[in-house]
């Protein structure tokens, strides 16, 4: 690791007086020089809650938008301006308005992996670790519009038994996943847990012990008695894995799991990032507040339990 370059990038923290925060899917080196790690959501949370002026996101564009959205008053840079996610592309807010229209009596709940404007066409936010917790909380008699994830769409009318209008929209890091993959994994590793996320298709999930978030996978392997794991998300985690539970072992299920756009961060794009003060994230105002909404009652649903 470069000594300089972190030496470089610690003074320019204190002088821009900023945070930096890295989604569990960052190279490690990223992951370890960060000040927070975890998932999109909880870290744009933790940095509301910090009094940094600057927020320097390694993650991809809505991560680096919803952490706009909720501390407005602070600068958000993302260091690489190509780091998007295809998942959230899947869908525009002339999209959704369009879905909308065509069932007018529905709620809209969208996945945090959207948007800034699709956030802001949507009624509630949700998150891998609480969809299903959103959609139980509403009505029972209202159509569901649930967007973008079809995969996630689809855990969630498992688990709850709502029949929700999908979106069809998938994350390609997490349909690279197959059957096949899980299976030779596990005549590998018989003993071993098998972790895999929403995102997955259905016959990964159905071949999984636990479906989880990324945060949640944390907390399970942290938890658990067992001391293997295989891995069904991208595989960037095992690296916040091994470093959390160092005495236990983390398999991907495939090494093909990689996210292109989680990977364009560098410490030399962050040292520039702290350097130059690029790139700014901002939201307009009028959408920043409609998106601010549906993410304040996702939130509101977790504080009433």
């Amino acid at each position: 690791m470069n000594n300089k370059l972190i030496d470089k990038i610690e003074q320019l923290k204190q002088q821009r007086r900023a945070v930096i925060l890295a989604h569990n899917y960052q190279p490690g080196e990223i992951q370890d020089l960060a000040d927070f790690g975890g998932d999109s959501l909880g870290l744009s949370i933790k940095a509301a809650e910090t009094d940094a002026d600057v927020i320097v996101f390694c993650g991809v564009q809505f991560m680096a938008e919803t952490a706009a959205i909720l501390s407005p008053q602070k600068t958000v840079l993302l260091p690489d301006k190509h780091a998007g996610c295809p998942l959230a592309d899947m869908i525009t807010a002339e999209q959704l308005r369009q879905l909308k229209q065509q069932h007018p009596d529905a709620l809209v709940v969208c996945y945090v992996n959207s948007s800034a404007e699709v956030k802001a066409e949507s009624d509630y936010c949700c998150t891998s670790a609480n969809a299903v917790e959103v959609v139980e909380s509403l009505p029972p008699d209202r159509k569901i519009i649930f967007v973008p994830d079809q995969h996630l769409g689809r855990f969630v009318v498992e688990k709850t038994g709502r029949d929700l209008v999908l979106w069809p929209g998938y994350c390609h890091v997490h349909v690279v996943i197959t059957e096949e993959d899980i299976k030779n994994a596990k005549a590998e590793y018989p003993d071993a847990v098998v972790m895999v996320h929403p995102e997955c298709t259905e016959p990964v999930k159905e071949l999984s012990d636990q479906i989880l978030s990324t945060g949640q996978m944390l907390k399970c392997a942290a938890r658990s008695t067992a001391k293997r794991f295989i891995v069904g998300t991208e595989v960037g985690i095992i690296h916040a894995l091994k470093r959390q539970s160092p005495d236990k072992e983390f398999f991907p299920a495939t090494e093909r799991a990689i996210c292109p756009n989680m990977k364009l961060m560098t410490l030399e794009k962050i040292a520039w990032a702290l350097e130059d003060m690029q790139y700014k994230v901002t939201v307009p105002q009028d959408i920043r507040i409609r998106a601010q909404k549906a993410l304040d009652r996702m939130v509101e649903i977790k504080s009433k339990k």
